[in-house]
């Protein structure tokens, strides 16, 4: 799972990927610190594979991972070109979500670049941005299936899907919001990888006080958490200043700090927690001597397919599998018991993987 950070200048984008990824690459106040976009890969926590691993003795422990790329700072114009827009647009079709960090802070020390905080402008300027940026895309989409229509029907069909889609968009309309027709309407659509059909996280920015009761009584916050519900996207608050500090300290000093904030969680686990929902994606797990391991998948993925993300001869090759729950298997004390009380079920081509499941593939190739 690949996740782009983005926002205007100045907003604590950098910081919370610095944290966020424990890069330590220094940030600036002043826009345009990141020129190229910074990669970091980050583990997902998961205490599961710290108590499979001592069930199975396991030589090593492989999470589920989350990159992130830190996209330059967007301003009014971007899809034009200004401040290196062009590019910074291009990097973030290549994610698969995107967290828009938005600035719900007052701060005369750190300049916004439109002089005052105003979170729904922010996140309009960003999204109008990336309204230009598919505009273009399709016209160009638009002018080369023009050619086809003639003597051919699909890309008939497919020219006037793409005038209906571009209209939507020139009423600042995302594409998230666009209503397919049918399936080959949803296939076309998802070919143009458009920047306003990809699912988004607001993560509002906010200083260390309002972290205890989660932003509540923030009143910038209250109308980002609004402006996501009204067009479905995820929002979580975040210090990215307190992300910073907490990315100094070692584990046993990070979990004492975060009770001494009277806070549950970190942001990572938000953002984590969040993206998961968003996406739709879940975990299950595979043990034993050699390795435990976390493999993510969407939900309502089958076993086949989940055997695939292990390894292509594990789809194509693919038995069954031999499923147990997690806190089952924790609970017998060892696979065999879990086995010895039927609580390991020998599934089939059919069967619907479930978050937690600790599963054993048989496959012959």
């Amino acid at each position: 799972m690949k996740l782009g950070i983005v926002g205007l200048p100045n907003v604590g984008k950098s910081t919370l990927f610095n944290s966020l990824t424990k890069a330590g690459a220094e940030s600036a106040n002043y826009p345009f610190c990141t020129i190229d976009p910074n990669i970091g890969v980050v583990a997902v926590p998961d205490e599961r594979l710290d108590k499979l691993a001592e069930l199975y003795h396991s030589a090593k422990i492989t999470p589920a991972v989350i990159e992130f790329v830190d996209i330059a700072g967007l301003v009014k114009g971007a899809s034009k070109g200004e401040g290196l827009g062009n590019q910074f647009l291009a990097n973030i079709r290549e994610v698969d979500a995107i967290v828009h960090v938005v600035r719900c802070f007052e701060d005369t020390n750190i300049i916004h670049v439109e002089g005052d905080i105003d979170p729904i402008r922010d996140i309009e300027t960003i999204h109008l941005e990336l309204i230009f940026s598919d505009l273009e895309i399709l016209e160009r989409r638009i002018a080369k299936v023009a050619k086809l229509i003639r003597n051919d029907k699909k890309a008939a069909k497919e020219h006037e899907l793409l005038l209906k889609i571009k209209a939507h968009l020139e009423e600042g309309k995302l594409g998230k919001s666009f209503e397919t027709e049918d399936e080959e309407e949803e296939e076309f659509l998802s070919e143009y990888n458009l920047l306003t059909c990809k699912p988004v996280i607001f993560a509002a920015n906010v200083k260390e006080e309002d972290l205890a009761d989660d932003a509540n009584n923030n009143p910038y916050v209250a109308k980002v958490r609004k402006y996501a519900s009204d067009n479905g996207f995820e929002t979580f608050a975040v210090c990215a200043q307190i992300e910073q500090e907490l990315s100094e300290l070692s584990e046993d000093e990070r979990e004492l700090f975060i009770e001494d904030l009277g806070i549950k969680t970190s942001g990572l686990d938000k953002l984590i927690q969040a993206s998961y929902s968003l996406l739709g994606l879940m975990s299950f797990l595979t043990a034993g001597e050699t390795e435990t391991r976390a493999w993510t998948i969407k939900k309502g993925t089958k076993a086949p397919q989940a055997a695939g993300k292990i390894h292509t001869d594990f789809e194509r090759g693919f038995i069954r599998a031999e499923v147990v729950n997690y806190q089952n298997l924790l609970d017998c004390g060892s696979y065999a018991g879990a086995k010895e009380k039927g609580l390991v079920g020998l599934e089939g081509k059919d069967y619907v993987v479930q978050d937690g499941d600790v599963i054993l593939f048989r496959f012959n190739v």
